[in-house]
């Protein structure tokens, strides 16, 4: 697989810049708590395949206020990318929006989910195949949950996709970060060939699409 054959080669280059990285970090995590003790924020949990290629569409998202890359819905605590990856945990990779509902919605939240990757493909997307890779809402609360079940039960009905949806429908459980190598990662290492051939052409066509919800 294209994307675990580049890891080793990133987390070396991550070290050198170890020490800005935890200070940049150390700002910005105040600064998130700041806006999140407000009170003005939600929060959406979705699992769309490689959180490398979604993690980019959301952060362009008006009212998305932080993206974050993990694994949830698995048994194992603290889990690795390198266990995550080997599919024996539950986990599945998934990001951690927060966002500003005053802004944007939920619903609008939804709709960029199915539309960003394939809901019709059981626990695969493209070329990454395993449960960590299943397409997935995790729900925080009944009116996610029954907003997601309604969604999903109108695509199938419309005939939006050729075959039926299999997203899964998980209530929230411990979000666990991913390491900080996949953080912001198309943005870190956009001149990358995973980055040009599979996650470019992503962000291109969705910045089309939505292009009155963009920041």
């Amino acid at each position: 697989m294209i994307k675990t054959i580049l890891i080793t080669a990133i987390s070396f280059l991550g070290l050198t810049s170890c020490a800005q990285k935890d200070n940049d970090n150390k700002i910005k995590n105040n600064m998130d708590k700041d806006i999140i003790s407000n009170g003005t924020t939600d929060t959406a949990t979705f699992g769309t395949g490689c959180f490398w290629c979604t993690e980019a569409i959301f952060q362009q998202l008006d009212g998305v206020i932080k993206v974050t890359s993990g694994y949830s819905g698995g048994q194992v605590k603290n889990p690795t990318y390198k266990e995550v990856c080997a599919g024996t945990t539950g986990h599945a990779e998934c990001l951690n929006i927060v966002y500003d509902p005053a802004k944007i919605t939920f619903d609008e939240l939804l709709e960029i989910f199915w539309q960003t990757h394939d809901p019709t493909t059981l626990n695969r997307q493209g070329g990454d195949v395993g449960t960590q890779y299943r397409s997935v809402i995790f729900y925080h609360n009944d009116e996610q949950k029954a907003k997601s079940e309604k969604y999903k039960t109108e695509l199938d009905k419309s005939g939006a996709f050729e075959n039926p949806i299999v997203t899964t429908l998980e209530p929230a459980a411990t979000f666990y970060p991913a390491e900080d190598y996949h953080q912001n990662y198309y943005n870190n290492n956009g001149s990358q060939g995973y980055c040009q051939m599979v996650i470019r052409p992503k962000v291109e066509k969705f910045k089309k699409v939505f292009k009155d919800k963009l920041k």
